[in-house]
């Protein structure tokens, strides 16, 4: 009978720990953890909180550098960050093409709304105020965002300033505008096209009309929204395709470079981020990115 006992105990342990087992580490050591926030953050509404939220910058190796930066959104659902197929593998990625890359574990909502953008604005800034350190180009700092992590970079790429040049923060006098960005099955909208579970952890579950369009990215677009490539799988069944399709449609009424590669399967998440529609994307983001004369154009 003890015996019994014991062994269940085990094996409830066992599954215990099994569930919370922490993610694989990164394939490859970052060559940069640096602080987001060493003081307060600000939430948006006038309070502020401490967090432990470290930047993991991937610098390419020096010969393979070409100046380019991007800052990475893992998605979620803003819930989680699936950081082990959605950032460590992209930063890797990212580097073999001499792109420095930055991960970004933004702070999750549960109905602070402003927090995840402030997070990805406040990268940005620290992103173009390192840049002399870490050889990359101001002018060439993206952001790239899967899933819920693709309606912060959504939201980053509509939602920018300048800058504020009498800071007495040399990151707050940085711009936050991305100079391009890139989406893969993103959630873009806040309205009835949303991935429902995202909108209720960032807006609350009745959130107000103007809020809701606040949110809804592809109602945010401007003649100044920076270069965008998007990617979606059309058999999508969590974040419906329309969300692509109508971010598309508004950058192309306001004359914005957009590129669109729509997948005939992969579902959400382009089959785990593997296989050869992941393949079509990565070959398709490269060319996309030289073509912007974001990154060297490697067959010119």
């Amino acid at each position: 009978m003890k015996r019994k006992l014991f062994a269940t105990l085990i094996a409830l342990a066992t599954h215990s720990l099994a569930l919370a087992a922490p993610e694989p580490p990164e394939t490859l050591p970052p060559t940069v953890r640096i602080a987001l926030w060493p003081d307060q953050a600000p939430n948006g509404d006038g309070t502020t909180e401490k967090v432990d939220l470290n930047l993991k910058v991937y610098l390419p190796p020096e010969g393979k550098a070409s100046g380019a930066a991007v800052v990475i959104c893992p998605g979620g659902g803003y819930v989680r960050h699936v950081t082990e197929r959605e950032g460590y593998p992209i930063a890797e990625w990212f580097n073999a093409h001499g792109i420095a890359a930055i991960i970004l574990e933004y702070r999750l909502p549960e109905g602070r709304m402003l927090v995840p953008l402030l997070d990805a604005q406040h990268a940005i800034r620290v992103v173009r105020a390192s840049a002399t350190q870490w050889k990359i180009d101001p002018h060439r700092i993206g952001i790239l965002g899967f899933s819920a992590g693709g309606h912060v970079a959504s939201t980053a790429d509509t939602h920018f300033d300048q800058g504020k040049p009498d800071a007495a923060d040399p990151i707050e006098k940085q711009s936050c505008r991305p100079d391009f960005a890139l989406l893969v099955c993103p959630v873009v909208t806040m309205g009835e096209n949303t991935h429902a579970g995202s909108k209720a952890k960032l807006l609350g579950p009745n959130p107000k009309p103007e809020l809701v369009r606040l949110f809804s990215n592809e109602l945010q677009v401007t003649d100044n929204t920076p270069p965008t490539f998007l990617a979606h799988a059309v058999d999508d069944k969590a974040v419906p395709v329309s969300n692509s399709r109508d971010f598309v449609a508004a950058m192309k009424a306001h004359n914005v470079p957009v590129e669109y590669l729509e997948l005939p399967s992969g579902g959400h998440g382009l089959n785990g981020c593997k296989g050869p529609l992941w393949e079509q994307w990565k070959a398709a983001s490269v060319k996309w990115l030289a073509s912007q004369k974001i990154i060297p154009d490697r067959d010119s």
